[in-house]
């Protein structure tokens, strides 16, 4: 068994936090640009971590209701 196959990653790329959300890219850049989900750069990469999907998700249900 691969040891690096159970860790889970901390930090999501843009493409990856579209997936886990269910949207698009440019609504996440929308989101993020908006306050509503926390990034931070590394360089010229734009990173998301995991914890602030549950955040966003959370935020974006309470507006919703």
């Amino acid at each position: 068994m691969n040891a690096t196959s159970s860790i889970t990653p901390r930090v999501l790329r843009v493409e990856e936090a579209a997936h886990a959300l269910g949207i698009g890219r440019s609504l996440v850049y929308d989101l993020i640009r908006s306050g509503r989900l926390r990034s931070f750069k590394v360089g010229s990469r734009r990173l998301i971590p995991a914890s602030a999907i549950d955040e966003a998700i959370a935020t974006l249900t309470e507006e919703a209701a």
